[in-house]
């Protein structure tokens, strides 16, 4: 074909396409079939056809090539930045133009006017669409050592039907195996609540190099038996399905696993079952334990995880399920058994059973994979760890990076990215810099399972442990643990809201001589925000809580503007004395980046229910005007706080759309009749509030 361009997934050839000769044209190429590898004929690419490119790659090829000529014109000019038809860029140092304001950009590079390529990330892949022969400009140059290899055709899948040990279920197994082997081979295992034939497109990468594919539906999901209870079963179904991998005659016994959210947990849910076929984990966005992640984190009900829920409610997933413009009104019905009926208009089972244990019991203790690990057969496992500072799933990898310090091999990703991963260079308020996002994650992948696989010495295990991205500075570090190794910064919040007109709220950098109250009415009716889309399904995204600091629940503790600058990594430590008149109250804390323009962006957050201050396993009522003394673990961060910057420190009682607010009675979350209450903060030597930041800096200056 004449100018013709490849389409690369993952290093792979998919398509080779070539724009319309004449304006308004066809765009024209060949397509590649991922199972046996032919090509096609040339042929006008088919909307469908194209719609198929963009599904998978979640880059729109033919769409670019119809348009080259408004790529060439808008970014051939001399400026550094361009909003045009084709989106909004910026140029880049190193020649490439990256899209922003958007998820997944095509950034551009031109050469001599001429587009060259177009490259998108998409949280473990990189895509490439490059004119033929300039490959070298590329991320593909990273894969050198991989270029020369043949790619082997997909046998066609086998479907099996595991039994369980509990007699109760038959696991849905498709075998995707490579037609080039010549005798077993180790295996990638994939277990899935979202239909394990959707997206298996996607990972036949690794079928092409030479593994088998296992994708599984997890129990109750899709086309497996059984009763479906999120996170109940994995720990024995996981190790049962690797049991029966590993006595296959086309697996050499060397098992590795992949994926992330729901599919990451239960690589964790397998570790814990202790399998010595288990010989590789990459675990990106994990889910973790449900009192510290979801759906339970800190005690709360974590009402942000409806749209999920709806989504897994049936037999098979149903995305469409998440967006409605109703949810508010959905979240404020009383009481919660009957929300399912009242939204969907059917019961959604496992939503009763989170209903029926409210506290953390044994049906909470067996979906917890960290403690499983410890009280079972878990054993270390080489672990490849990918998440993000935004990451609504963050509180599962914060799991595991405590279950996995002293692991001989563990190698962490940690960037300025959100469950969806690396896949924006602008999130809500903050803007990243141009390295944020991230072209060799497939790469380092690949290196990972073919180090602990097949045993090839490639040095993915000698570098840095730990690459991590610093917010505010827009610049990735490395370590060799986690979190990096720094003194700890401790603020003591003092004074009341300036509202109350009792004094400013700051942080001070010593401990307050005076005791100090400060009280705010909570009204269950009119909850504070936590300020997400629900229908994006993203709870953790960096938003700017200016107007909504102005409420009167929301006490705010502010340091002066900063001379130095401030880097704080690692998760932070908070801990309150609170007040109540209540029966009932949630802990919501923030730190946020004041900018020098007031703006008060959101940067970590924690909630806890007072009930369980003394464990998630030992609820307490309260005692109304009693301090009660709360410690909060923050979510993950690395951010520099600049000159001019303030560093401030937020508590409320609520975050709605985040947690589903206290009533403010015995009920708490689950109550038709609500209650004000005066709830707050007791500062001052004998009830020492402190924010404790683990920071660069030894004081702040």
């Amino acid at each position: 074909m004449k100018n013709e361009f490849v389409l690369y997934f993952s290093a792979i050839p998919i398509a080779r396409l070539a724009p319309p000769e004449v304006s308004g044209g066809p765009v024209t190429g060949s397509l590649r079939d991922l199972y046996t590898l032919e090509w096609s004929a040339e042929h006008p690419i088919t909307s469908a056809e194209a719609a198929r490119i963009r599904s998978l790659s979640k880059m729109d090829a033919v769409g670019i090539l119809s348009r080259l000529g408004e790529y060439e014109a808008a970014l051939s000019g001399e400026g550094d930045a361009v909003t045009a038809a084709i989106g909004e860029y910026r140029r880049g140092k190193d020649g490439y133009w990256r899209q922003r304001q958007v998820k997944f950009p095509a950034n551009v590079l031109l050469e001599e006017g001429r587009a060259a390529t177009f490259v998108t990330p998409c949280r473990e892949v990189t895509v490439v669409l490059v004119r033929s022969g300039l490959e070298g400009r590329t991320p593909l140059a990273l894969w050198e050592d991989y270029r020369g290899e043949a790619l082997s055709p997909v046998e066609a899948v086998r479907t099996f039907r595991i039994p369980t040990r509990d007699g109760k279920a038959e696991l849905a197994t498709d075998v995707y195996l490579p037609a080039a082997r010549s005798g077993p081979v180790p295996a990638l295992l994939i277990r899935t609540p979202y239909n394990r034939e959707e997206g298996a497109e996607s990972w036949l990468r690794y079928v092409h190099r030479g593994y088998a594919l296992v994708i599984q539906d997890v129990r109750g999901k899709g086309e497996s038996t059984g009763e479906w209870v999120p996170h109940y079963y994995e720990v024995e179904d996981g190790t049962d399905t690797l049991e029966w991998m590993a006595a296959q005659d086309w697996c050499d016994g060397n098992i590795g696993t992949a994926g992330g959210s729901y599919l990451g947990y239960v690589q964790w849910a397998m570790a814990a079952g202790g399998s010595p076929h288990l010989k590789a984990m990459i675990s990106v966005v994990t889910a973790g334990s449900g009192f510290v992640d979801l759906p339970r984190r800190g005690g709360c009900y974590v009402s942000g995880m409806f749209p999920w829920a709806f989504s897994v409610s049936g037999q098979r997933f149903d995305a469409s399920l998440m967006e409605r413009p109703d949810w508010d009104e959905v979240l404020r019905h009383r009481p919660l058994r009957e929300l399912p009926e009242k939204a969907l208009g059917r019961p959604v089972p496992f939503l009763d059973d989170y209903l029926d244990h409210r506290d953390y019991d044994g049906f909470w203790q067996r979906g917890n994979w960290a403690e499983q690990f410890v009280r079972g057969g878990g054993r270390p496992v080489p672990v490849l760890i990918q998440s993000g500072w935004f990451d609504d799933n963050g509180m599962g990898t914060t799991e595991a990076l405590d279950l996995t310090g002293d692991w001989p091999h563990r190698k962490v990703i940690l960037g300025p990215w959100q469950h969806s991963g690396n896949s924006r260079y602008d999130l809500h308020a903050l803007s990243f810099g141009e390295d944020a996002l991230r072209f060799d994650l497939d790469l380092l992948h690949l290196r990972w399972l073919e180090r602990f696989l097949r045993g090839r010495e490639n040095g993915v295990d000698r570098g840095p442990a730990v690459e991590y991205y610093t917010t505010g500075e827009e610049k990735w570090h490395t370590a060799s643990a986690w979190p990096p190794a720094q003194g700890q910064l401790s603020l003591w919040p003092d004074g009341k809201d300036p509202r109350t007109g009792a004094g400013d709220g700051v942080l001070l950098s010593s401990p307050p001589a005076e005791s100090r109250e400060a009280l705010c009415l909570y009204d269950p009716a009119d909850p504070a925000h936590h300020i997400i889309d629900m229908s994006e399904n993203e709870l953790e995204v960096p938003e700017d809580y200016t107007q909504e600091e102005q409420r009167q629940d929301y006490l705010c503790y502010t340091t002066p503007p900063l001379e130095q600058p401030l880097t704080v990594t690692g998760d932070c430590q908070v801990e309150l004395w609170l007040l109540s008149d209540g029966e009932d109250a949630d802990a919501v804390v923030r730190v946020c980046d004041v900018f020098p323009d007031g703006r008060s962006i959101k940067l970590a957050d924690a909630v806890l229910s007072a009930r369980y201050r003394e464990g998630f396993d030992r609820p307490l009522p309260l005692t109304p005007g009693r301090p009660m003394k709360l410690t909060l673990r923050t979510t993950k961060l690395s951010h520099r706080f600049l000159p001019g910057h303030r560093l401030r420190l937020t508590v409320t009682f609520s975050a709605e759309g985040f947690i589903l607010p206290s009533s403010g009675t015995a009920a708490g979350y689950d109550s038709a009749v609500c209650r004000k209450c005066r709830n707050g903060l007791r500062t001052g030597p004998d009830t020492p509030c402190v924010l404790r930041l683990p920071a660069a800096d030894a004081a702040l200056r």
